[in-house]
This record gives structure tokens, sequence and C-alpha cells, in this order.
């Protein structure tokens, strides 16, 4: 009984986990998509603010992307899974960190 109920709680957190996943990734997608969509638009109209706008967008899209790859360890099996999603966020977060040091020297140029 005990282990009917295990079973039946880890399908169901898998499957939250799975949703969510689908859902961050398409929230950071979107983000990205629209991001670089103002941006080449502003970039045409040569604001001054293009590569902070820019840049604030691509971070916050990787911050959703990075959400899902946390989300996903949760679903891993295996060792070599893991490996594979914490490269895959070492370097989201790396990415993540310059885009934010990109803003601020963005910003300090700007005042």
């Amino acid at each position: 009984m005990l282990a009917q109920i295990e079973e039946f709680m880890e399908y169901v957190l898998e499957n939250i986990a799975s949703i969510a996943i689908i859902l961050f990734e398409f929230v950071g997608v979107g983000i990205i998509i629209w991001s670089g969509i103002t941006g080449f638009i502003k970039w045409l109209k040569r604001s001054g603010d293009t590569g902070i706008y820019l840049a604030r967008g691509l971070a916050m899209g990787l911050e959703f992307k990075m959400g899902s790859e946390i989300l996903r360890t949760v679903i891993v099996r295996e060792w070599k899974e893991i490996a594979i999603v914490a490269g895959i966020i070492a370097l989201r977060a790396a990415l993540a960190f310059l885009l934010h040091w990109e803003i601020k020297e963005e910003k300090r140029e700007h005042s």
C-alpha cells in the first residue's frame, strides 16, 4: 500500500514538473524572441538604450530557461543526465552573469 502511494506521488510530481518545464521554456523563449524583435526595432530607430533593453530581455529569458533546467533535475534518473543538466545550468548561469555585467557597463557608459 505504501509503495503504491509513493509511486502515485512520484507520478504526479513528474507530471507537474514536466508541465512546469514546458511552461518555463515557452515563457523564456517568448521573452527572448520579443526582446530580439523590439530590440531590432529600437536599433533601427537608433535608440540609445537598445543594448540595455536587449541585454535585460535576454537575461530575463535565460532566467526562465534556467528555471526549467533546475526543474528538470527533479525528473532525471541517471547520473549522466544529471551531469548534462548541471552543465547546461552552469552555461546559462555564466551567460546570465555576463549579461548582467554588460547591463551594468552600459548603464555606466550612459551615466
